[in-house]
């Protein structure tokens, strides 16, 4: 990536660039559950395709959407891996519910799981950036205290 791009990317507005960021963990995410599935169980190829997504999400959103977090990095990927678990757990439920309701109306497996899939990470990207921007790499000092209301 060139140093003008890198840099009009990294003017825009947090949002944009969480989504921008999210997005491209999200698709890591989809993409990587088709050949998961080819050896494992839909829920456990969502799961695991979660994990690798989490992975890519947590350096994109440290070094491109949230640098200025002052907390440490060991305590970010803590607060970051306890925000993503309730959320992949939100995603996996919901990709189940999703893939039952499309295979109800009449939609094949493959496409069903498909839609399913993106469709529940769509719904844990709102969760991902409230919980990542007030409590992972929210201002020092902050994660512990928003974790103790929960």
């Amino acid at each position: 990536m060139s140093g003008r791009l890198l840099g009009v990317l990294r003017d825009l507005p947090q949002p944009a660039r969480f989504l921008l960021a999210g997005g491209g963990a999200a698709a890591i995410n989809w993409l990587v559950r088709f050949p998961l599935s080819a050896v494992m169980p839909f829920l456990a190829a969502v799961l695991v395709a979660a994990v690798i997504g989490m992975l890519v999400g947590f350096v994109l959103y440290r070094g491109f959407v949230f640098p200025a977090s002052g907390r440490p990095v060991l305590v970010q990927a803590r607060d970051f891996f306890l925000v993503n678990l309730l959320t992949s757990g939100l995603v996996a439920l919901l990709a189940l519910l999703f893939v039952t309701l499309a295979v109800r109306l009449g939609m094949g497996t493959m496409l069903a799981e498909a839609v399913a899939h993106g469709g529940a990470i769509g719904v844990g990207a709102l969760l991902n950036y409230l919980g990542h921007s007030l409590v992972t790499f929210g201002p020092r000092g902050t994660g512990m205290r928003v974790w103790r209301r929960v």
